[in-house]
């Protein structure tokens, strides 16, 4: 399994433990991701309000790019809204003349052309239907069983796009959670909009929405999401949503709790950088998941082996940092 990776600008930013566990994940199961060489910026959600083309023209360079440097490749797109900037173009602009046309004129100055028919896949999909659940079943050196996971889908990736499940009752991270031992929440929030980046124009709504997810999550030992603006979201502004009525849980990325699955260390799946994942949260994880390793590597209490007790200082303040910048993810 070979594919063209597009990590886009939120993942090597303030998602940077996103990208990190989705590499070491896929070596785990045996797949090669070769990053698309000079990619750039997809346009997110801020490209559309200012212009049309440039939303097109700006994920349809990185299409372009793949389509000469890894003929034959798939792309595969952890960031739902660079899934969904990248699969837009395949469905708007191919086989529309005249958009298709204004496109390659504008990639034309950087000597590129799209010629269309690039697959564009999200990580859900290829780990359900290219992997499959016995696959990473087999990878499981520490079970997760004992844990209740919330999953999490976020709009962008199945909206308005249908391509590997269903926005009205997704279900692909349920076959995943469980080929790690663990047990899926069940709730009515998997789908339900975070408030996106109204976070930033109109907190109050977005706070609410952020609330009444979190408040549905009760139960569950940690929501785990494949979206960085929905971890943002739900992570970031935790104590106000408490305030609105929510209540605080750790807001994990997918593959960060399938890393630990497979053996891999806290450090390698950066769980320093999740701000809801303190010492108190992580004993609990560890306690129920996999204490039994733990116990037989000699770790001391609420504490992986060879991991950070806490969460660092400097990767908090990095965190927020980021995020008051404006950056990638608005």
């Amino acid at each position: 399994m070979k594919y063209a990776y597009y990590p886009g600008c939120s993942l090597m930013e303030s998602a940077r433990e996103f990208d990190v566990s989705v590499r070491a994940v896929m070596v785990r199961l045996g797949a090669e991701l070769v990053e698309i060489p000079d990619w750039t910026c997809c346009g997110a959600s801020a490209a559309e309000p200012v212009s049309k083309l440039m939303n097109y023209a700006l994920p349809a360079r990185n299409l372009a790019i793949a389509q000469d440097a890894l003929p034959g490749m798939d792309i595969l797109a952890p960031c739902s809204a660079c899934y969904l900037n990248l699969l837009k173009v395949n469905r708007e602009v191919v086989g529309e003349r005249h958009l298709h046309g204004q496109v390659n004129e504008v990639l034309a100055a950087s000597g590129l052309t799209y010629r269309g028919g690039v697959p564009v896949r999200h990580l859900l999909d290829v780990l359900l239907n290219d992997v499959g659940a016995g696959i990473m079943a087999q990878k499981v050196t520490r079970s997760l069983e004992g844990m209740k996971l919330a999953p999490y889908y976020g709009c962008q990736i199945l909206r308005p796009y249908a391509v590997f499940d269903s926005p009205g009752r997704p279900t692909s991270m349920e076959p995943i959670i469980r080929a790690m031992g663990g047990e899926v929440h069940e709730w009515e929030c998997g789908n339900r909009c975070c408030g996106a980046s109204l976070m930033v124009g109109h907190r109050d709504v977005a706070l609410r929405s952020v609330a009444a997810i979190l408040d549905q999550a009760a139960g569950a030992d940690a929501v785990v999401t494949v979206c960085p603006l929905c971890q943002m979201n739900l992570e970031a502004y935790q104590g106000d949503a408490v305030k609105a009525g929510g209540r605080r849980i750790p807001v994990l990325y997918l593959t960060q709790i399938m890393g630990l699955a497979m053996g891999l260390g806290e450090s390698e799946v950066q769980l320093g950088k999740n701000l809801t994942l303190n010492a108190g949260a992580r004993r609990g994880i560890e306690t129920r998941a996999w204490s039994v390793t733990l116990q037989a590597e000699g770790a001391e209490p609420g504490r992986a082996a060879g991991a950070e007790q806490s969460i660092p200082d400097q990767a908090r303040t990095g965190k927020m940092n980021n995020l008051n910048k404006g950056g990638n993810h608005v």
